[in-house]
């Protein structure tokens, strides 16, 4: 869930908006009564044959094959043994309709105790026209939590559920204003992504990597004068920093500790300077300041990951190139701390080096 920004009048507007994108399905929202379940087969627990009121559920679709699914499994199980006797967690496998059942079934047993929750395969692709489709939420994962009024009271990447669920267990959670924040978001991802039409021609390519950077800001600005809301959504933050570093990068330096300085749930902030810095370090001279950034960009990602999955920190490559940033921004200490790190991780995984590159 990325940062709250200010909700403003805007709610009619945006679920207009939404409603008009969806004209050929009902749409479906924070707020509205969960759909029925349609289920081939129960792979693991106790089948749940209908929402009982009183209790809660999170309904969260995943495919085998999808490996951000994987990696919220170990969120799920932690939530679920945290809060057992209020959840049913259940998991809808989707997409698969060309796998055998027999293959699915293997990858539930074969995470054992890691996934210890109700997961079950969609019929057909019921659950995917009935419920994703509905929302807006084609891509995976993806999870709904169930009220105890049996209504959806939140959507979103199961990763940031901590950030939510404790609220709505104890009663602590606005329905309304959540509605009105996921249809803030998603304005503001609508805008991000035409503002990035907007800037494409300018940001470079393969062939000419600098482009038109002096061009970026101002194209972008325009936008978010309109929108303040904008500035820091991920992918606009990507195309800022990008031209900031090649036009200033003290200016690259100012906005990206104001990017690290916001909540980001879904992780726009780091990625934004990862990313240019992987991308751009090889054909521009950066000051020891945006070094020391960008590992401090990966320090936050790390700390994001272990508050879910201690496995993903055996990555000798990540603490490799921080420590690699930390000595071009002249913290040797850092630097030579996460080298070391980066030996343990090396010894205890030599032949299975997780990139958290692509994570997401």
């Amino acid at each position: 869930m990325r940062s709250a920004f200010q909700l403003v009048p805007l709610v009619l507007v945006l679920s207009s908006t939404v409603t008009a994108q969806q004209n050929q399905i009902s749409p479906l929202d924070i707020g509205d009564p969960a759909p029925a379940l349609h289920v081939h087969e129960w792979l693991k627990g106790k089948p749940v044959e209908r929402f009982e009121k009183g209790r809660m559920y999170v309904v969260e679709f995943w495919a085998t094959w999808c490996e951000p699914c994987r990696r919220s499994i170990p969120r799920l199980t932690k939530l679920v043994r945290k809060f057992r006797k209020k959840v049913d967690i259940i998991g809808i496998d989707v997409y698969e309709q060309a796998t055998g059942s027999e293959k699915i079934q293997r990858f539930v047993d074969s995470m054992g105790h890691r996934m210890k929750y109700r997961v079950a395969r969609e019929d057909s692709n019921s659950m995917e026209t009935s419920w994703l489709a509905p929302a807006g939420q084609r891509p995976i994962p993806v999870a709904f939590v169930i009220n105890a009024e049996g209504q959806i009271a939140w959507i979103g990447h199961p990763l940031d559920l901590d950030h939510v669920f404790a609220n709505i267990v104890n009663n602590d959670w606005n329905v309304l204003d959540a509605y009105a924040r996921r249809n803030l978001e998603r304005h503001l991802d609508e805008l991000g992504h035409e503002t990035n039409d907007s800037v494409t021609e300018f940001v470079g390519s393969r062939s000419d990597f600098y482009g038109k950077p002096d061009l970026v800001p101002d194209t972008i600005q325009r936008v978010v004068s309109i929108e303040p809301g904008l500035k820091y959504e991920s992918i606009t933050a990507f195309n800022t920093f990008s031209a900031l570093l090649k036009l200033n990068p003290k200016e690259a330096y100012n906005y990206g500790k104001g990017l690290l300085s916001i909540p980001a749930n879904n992780h726009p902030s780091y990625d934004a300077i990862i990313g240019n810095i992987q991308g751009l370090s090889d054909k521009l001279t950066l000051p020891a300041e945006i070094y020391e950034l960008g590992a401090e960009a990966w320090q936050l990602k790390i700390d994001e990951i272990r508050s879910y999955d201690r496995e993903l920190l055996h990555a000798f490559e990540v603490y490799h190139e921080m420590a690699d940033w930390y000595w071009r921004g002249n913290n040797r200490a850092k630097a030579i701390k996460a080298e070391k790190r980066a030996i343990r991780a090396l010894k205890k995984e030599p032949n299975n080096y997780l990139n958290l590159r692509a994570f997401s």
